[in-house]
C-alpha cells in the first residue's frame, strides 16, 4: 500500500467523531513506516509521544516537527540518530530553533536541562540568544543564567553576555522591598552563581542604591549585602 492509500485512508476517516482515537489504533503501531509517518504528520491534536520515540528516525523527525510537548520532553523522546547524525539533524532544525527560542524566553530552567543532555544544540542556543528578541517578561533565574554560562564556557563573548543581562531582571523597575527580596534570594545563592553573574548584580545595585533616595545608614547596610555578591 503506497503513500497516497494511507492519505486517502486518514481524510476518510476525518469524518468520524473519534478520528482521532480510530487514527491511534491503527497508526501509531502499524508495520509500514509510510503509515506511521502519515499518521505523526495528519494526527489532529499534535503528535503522539509514541510517534516522536519511533524507532524509524524519519517518523520521529516528522512527529517532532508536529509535536506540542515541551521542548525537554520532545528532545529526549527524539531518536538518537537523529541527535548523532547532521544529515537528520537538520531536518528538526526549524523547530528546534522556535524550541530554543520559547526557552530562551523562559526562565533558562528547561534551556539548561535541553543543552546538559544534547551540547550538540548549543548553536541554536547562541544564536537565539544574540538574536532572538524577547517576547514576554519572564525573566531568567540567575542560577539557571550562571549554568548556561558554565556550559557556554569557552563560547562566551560580548555579543553572548549582552544576551544573557538583557534577560535578567532590571533591578532599577523594583521597589525597595522588592530589590531587597531579589538580592537576599541573590545572596542566600551566591555559590552558585557564576562570578559574571555576581559583577552584573553588583553594578545593578550599587547603581540602584545611589539613585534611590536612602538615609545614608541605610545605604551602608545595603552596602553591606550587595558586598556579599563580590
Amino acid at each position: 500500500m503506497n503513500e497516497l492509500s494511507y492519505k486517502d485512508e486518514i481524510e476518510q476517516l476525518k469524518e468520524e467523531s473519534n478520528f482521532e482515537a480510530l487514527g491511534d489504533e491503527l497508526y501509531i503501531n502499524h508495520v509500514d513506516v509510510e503509515a506511521r509517518l502519515e499518521w505523526a504528520f495528519y494526527r489532529p491534536s499534535g503528535s503522539h509521544p509514541k510517534q516522536v520515540n519511533d524507532s524509524s528516525p524519519i517518523v520521529s523527525i516528522m512527529a517532532f516537527n508536529h509535536s506540542r510537548l515541551g521542548a525537554l520532553e520532545r528532545f529526549t523522546l527524539l531518536h538518537d540518530d537523529v541527535i548523532k547524525e547532521d544529515n537528520l539533524r537538520v531536518k528538526v532544525r526549524n523547530r528546534s530553533r522556535m524550541l530554543f527560542r520559547a526557552m530562551i524566553d523562559n526562565d533558562f530552567k528547561e534551556l539548561v536541562q535541553v543543552l546538559k543532555k544534547y551540547p550538540v544544540f548549543f548553536d541554536l542556543a547562541y544564536d537565539q540568544m544574540i538574536n532572538g528578541r524577547i517576547w514576554n517578561e519572564i525573566y531568567a533565574e540567575p542560577v539557571a543564567v550562571s549554568d548556561f554560562l558554565n556550559i557556554a564556557s569557552k563560547r562566551i563573548d560580548d555579543k553572548l553576555l549582552a544576551g544573557c543581562k538583557r534577560r535578567l531582571q532590571p533591578i532599577d523597575t523594583l521597589n525597595s522591598d522588592l530589590a531587597k527580596l531579589y538580592l537576599d534570594n541573590l545572596c542566600m545563592q551566591v555559590q552558585k552563581l557564576h562570578i559574571i553573574i555576581k559583577a552584573h548584580f553588583v553594578d545593578e545595585f550599587e547603581r540602584w542604591v545611589k539613585n534611590t533616595n536612602l538615609h545614608p545608614l541605610q545605604k551602608i547596610v545595603w552596602q553591606k549585602k550587595i558586598d556579599i555578591l563580590k
